[in-house]
């Protein structure tokens, strides 16, 4: 299979030159690099221009196709047509030596597989399954890792249920793909996270990213997995190793992120789940109102005051004006 690897960039040329000099050891290399760059300066023009990664082409795109969910149709528009796969990443991140290696021999094993994830190393500790692990701990497939204060308290009050990781519950804020262990199997999910992402390019003659998420596009990789996941099998697979390093050049400002936080969760949940029951309703409205009211906690309780404060704001604008203006579902 031919791939193409598509990265998405805004405003940050030391992340990219750092991933594509892990890109460059990589056992088996891209067939075509395509860095997609909304930037408002030429930094990121500057520094590529100074290095020669191969099969590496550059577009810089115009106010019209600037924001991830455009940058990434653009770039799908842009890719060659021998091409099978095609990958996403982040700007900000460092892959392991067998990434690629490892996420398109899934496709090999797993033929029904329209869609791969890699798997991030660095954010969270796993360790074995032991006979000492706390009661509080979560544990899954002989994996253990700490669970947050959140989650302890959202199982308190009832507020989470046993949908697999990688899954939405019915009331939506379920478990991600890090709650998967790095037990290097493979697992079906419904939900990717976009800057660790492949697909298969044929799904793009009928599905694109959605032009409701602008900008930064928060949740946008759950709106198209979950709308994927209806039309065929997703997978991530564990073995297909990176780190995430959260760059902070080129991200939202706190309240647009708070207000990104509680508006697109909305709609993504909405994406799967068109009609939900009252009971539904009732928890993904107070799981909404509990996460804000732990941000306002965060202003006594962390030393980012100021961060935790804006973003508390943001979530409570987001969450009052689900009232009156709630987004329209582009389905």
């Amino acid at each position: 299979m031919k791939f193409s690897l598509v990265i998405c960039t805004y405003m940050r040329p030391k992340a990219i030159i750092t991933l594509l000099e892990s890109v460059e050891h990589q056992k088996r290399y891209p067939d075509e690099i395509l860095i997609i760059d909304g930037s408002l300066d030429d930094k990121t023009k500057i520094v590529l221009d100074k290095r020669n990664f191969k099969n590496l082409t550059y577009f810089k795109v115009s106010d019209k196709d600037r924001g991830l969910t455009k940058q990434r149709n653009y770039g799908i528009a842009k890719v060659s047509e021998t091409i099978d796969i095609v990958c996403f990443l982040d700007d900000d991140t460092i892959l392991d030596n067998y990434y690629f290696e490892k996420l398109i021999e899934t496709y090999n094993i797993h033929p029904d597989a329209l869609a791969v994830g890699g798997y991030i190393t660095n954010e969270i500790s796993w360790r074995k399954t032991t006979r000492n692990r706390k009661k509080s701990d979560f544990e899954y497939d002989g994996w253990v890792r700490k669970e947050s204060s959140r989650f302890i308290l959202r199982k308190k009050l009832g507020l989470i249920d046993s949908t697999l990781p990688g899954y939405m519950p019915v009331f939506s804020n379920g478990r991600s793909v890090s709650f998967l262990p790095p037990s290097g199997k493979t697992y079906p999910v419904e939900q990717l996270m976009g800057g660790v992402s492949s697909f298969k390019k044929t799904i793009f003659e009928e599905q694109q990213f959605s032009t409701y998420f602008e900008g930064y596009g928060l949740y946008e990789d759950a709106d198209f997995s979950l709308r994927l996941a209806k039309k065929g099998n997703l997978y991530v697979n564990t073995a297909a190793q990176l780190e995430h390093h959260h760059d902070p050049d080129g991200r939202p400002n706190k309240f647009n992120y708070g207000k990104m936080v509680v508006r697109n969760g909305w709609y993504v949940w909405r994406i799967k789940y068109e009609n939900p029951s009252l009971v539904a309703r009732f928890k993904w409205n107070w799981i909404a109102l509990l996460l804000t009211i732990i941000r306002y906690i965060n202003v006594i309780t962390t030393t980012e005051k100021k961060a935790a404060l804006t973003e508390s704001l943001g979530r409570t604008y987001g969450w009052f004006s689900l009232i009156v203006n709630k987004p329209r579902v582009l389905r």
